[in-house]
């Protein structure tokens, strides 16, 4: 498949070293500011404000605090409603004009920078926010951190650089809206000159019914254990399912991603599965992939082929910085991630073809609170 990337484009240069670049598009516009700075600069807060001519209404999904898995229902609001001191909301954004045309506001090439939130102004209109740039952490757990200070600046970075894209899908057909491409339009290209390793592909997954599956042909003690693991690999390779997951439980130890369980026996599910041609993706907290960036190398002898990574629950600028060291660093030897309770596509996935999947909605985890009126506006 090819996507055009056709535009028309307009850079204004200002004095103190800064640019401003605007792309028109068929579908929609975008802008980004750029720097000519020497050595590292502070970034204070980026400006970002929409006033509306009239009532519109917003679909969004609101947030308590810079911390979320991004799993929270979404809402469906008017602007003139949407106060100062209400919840903000996270990107993707969909407005609606009430007259023929909606707006889709999200962002690209989202690289050492905090993601952009959302707030109301009280004042028929919504602006930007960001988190703060931790500098100190404490223990909080095996899989979080508690941010104990930070700086009163969003962003350390580069003086001579591009920052994020913001980008505005207009259209008057809501299929335009799931068909569009400005993400990868605006994304950077391509890290990886050779992406035929990677391969999408559907799995199977044991931790929604806590590794017990039932019925006539359950003849095992099920549980986190080979016997069940197996059962899951003949039953993908039944279906033609391409992976399993192995969630939380095959390691010893959520901290030890060296010791599996020893009820598991991983090399053993390793060889197995690929007689069957299914290959096997393992859960980790970020935290224990963060403190043993080396297990790549490790689970690539072992021969696993893709991780899935939990509970990063954050977008400020380390976080955002620790997406692309992961994924940079699984893709030097040929493993594919999945991170969960993770902020939206944001161009990573372009320039690092091995992050397969972005998981931050109200979906089959939550079952019973996942509704249709719900998922049909999941972005």
């Amino acid at each position: 498949a090819t996507v055009e990337n056709s535009y028309n484009g307009l850079m204004l240069n200002f004095k103190g070293n800064f640019s401003v670049e605007f792309r028109a598009f068929d579908d929609g516009i975008a802008y980004r500011f750029i720097t000519s700075k020497k050595g590292d600069i502070e970034i204070l807060n980026e400006q970002f404000a929409l006033n509306f001519p009239e009532n519109y209404q917003l679909h969004l999904q609101q947030n308590d605090g810079f911390k979320t898995a991004y799993e929270e229902y979404y809402k469906h609001i008017e602007s003139t409603s949407w106060k100062a001191t209400d919840k903000m909301a996270n990107l993707p954004l969909l407005i609606d004009t009430k007259n023929q045309y909606k707006i889709l506001i999200s962002e690209s090439d989202l690289s050492d920078y905090p993601a952009l939130f959302l707030k109301g102004t009280g004042n028929n209109g919504m602006e930007g926010t960001f988190p703060k740039a931790p500098l100190e952490f404490a223990p909080d757990g095996d899989r979080s951190q508690k941010i104990t200070k930070s700086a009163d600046y969003i962003a350390k970075t580069k003086g001579s650089r591009n920052f994020p894209w913001r980008y505005f899908v207009i259209t008057s057909d809501d299929k335009q809206l799931m068909e569009n491409t400005m993400t990868l339009k605006l994304a950077a290209k391509s890290e990886i000159t050779d992406p035929s390793w990677i391969k999408p592909g559907q799995a199977s997954w044991e931790w929604w019914n806590d590794a017990t599956p039932y019925g006539p042909d359950v003849n095992f003690v099920s549980g986190y254990n080979l016997d069940t693991y197996k059962y899951y690999i003949d039953f993908a390779s039944k279906y033609g399912v391409k992976y399993i997951v192995m969630d939380e439980g095959w390691a010893k130890s959520t901290t030890d991603p060296y010791t599996p369980n020893p009820k598991v026996d991983v090399k053993e599910l390793i060889r197995y599965g690929k007689t069957k041609n299914v290959d096997i993706i393992l859960w980790l907290t970020w935290l224990t992939v963060h403190n043993n960036m080396d297990l790549f190398k490790t689970f690539k002898e072992w021969g696993i082929k893709g991780v899935k990574i939990d509970f990063m629950d954050r977008s400020d600028q380390w976080m955002v910085n620790y997406y692309e060291n992961v994924v940079k660093e699984a893709a030097k030897h040929q493993i594919f991630v999945d991170f969960h309770g993770s902020f939206k596509p944001a161009g990573l996935e372009y320039k690092y073809p091995n992050l397969l999947s972005y998981e931050g909605v109200r979906g089959l985890e939550q079952m019973g609170g996942c509704s249709p009126d719900n998922s049909i506006y999941l972005p």
